[in-house]
């Protein structure tokens, strides 16, 4: 499996590293199973992430071709007021100004492109989701993102559901910004085998939290 981390202007860093680093892990632990790569729409640069200009490299286009992965990582910055009207010229934008300047750029189409191929899977880590949703992307489908965007996935035709992650067959998303640790475990356990999840999970000296959310099975009766 090929996984293809996407950076974008006010990425969220750990949105990216946490699973950059356990599904590197899992690599290791599988060898030949996991290969990891940083990419962004416009090709090899150097990105500028949300938190304190932390700086990535991206060193290859995102390919929606290419079967195996594809993992959205949400924005850093100022939370603002919901209220709040948006200025494209502050120094210090807000979340939301940061995911949707990424509508301006070419990653809608590619990540339209690589959902309409049936060998990739698109995972997002939190509001990693309302870049796909925001792009026409997640309609009619389950998603979650951080507790604070639940609103903005409904507002655009997204069945939310509040879990850690949640796996909706060929789209996979996680909710807060930690729970990219849990969704790239999730994705290992999926797709590479429990055995290799347990052993980066042991390694990284963290447990998943949480249970996957799937529409699966029956529906719980009211409490």
């Amino acid at each position: 499996m090929h996984a293809q981390i996407v950076l974008f202007d006010g990425f969220d860093p750990l949105d990216a590293i946490a699973p950059f680093e356990v599904l590197s892990a899992g690599g290791t632990a599988a060898p030949g199973a996991v290969t990891v790569e940083l990419v962004s729409a416009e090709g090899p640069r150097d990105v500028v992430s949300g938190t304190g200009g932390l700086t990535l490299r991206a060193t290859a286009a995102l390919d929606p071709a290419r079967p195996g992965l594809i993992v959205v990582p949400g924005a850093s910055g100022r939370i603002g007021d919901p209220e709040e009207v948006p200025d494209e010229g502050d120094p210090e934008p807000t979340i939301p100004v940061l995911l949707g300047r990424t509508l301006t750029t070419e990653l809608p189409g590619l990540l339209k492109a690589a959902m309409d191929n049936p060998d990739v899977i698109v995972a997002s880590v939190c509001g990693g989701s309302l870049v796909l949703a925001m792009a026409g992307l997640l309609e009619g489908r389950h998603a979650t993102t951080h507790h604070m965007g639940m609103d903005m996935l409904d507002a655009t035709g997204v069945h939310a559901v509040d879990a850690r992650v949640v796996d909706d067959g060929d789209v996979i998303t996680g909710a807060g910004v930690t729970s990219g640790l849990d969704l790239a475990l999730y994705l290992l356990e999926r797709e590479v085998g429990p055995r290799v999840a347990h052993a980066v999970e042991s390694l990284f000296a963290y447990e998943r939290r949480g249970t996957v959310w799937r529409n699966t099975g029956p529906a719980p009766a009211a409490f």
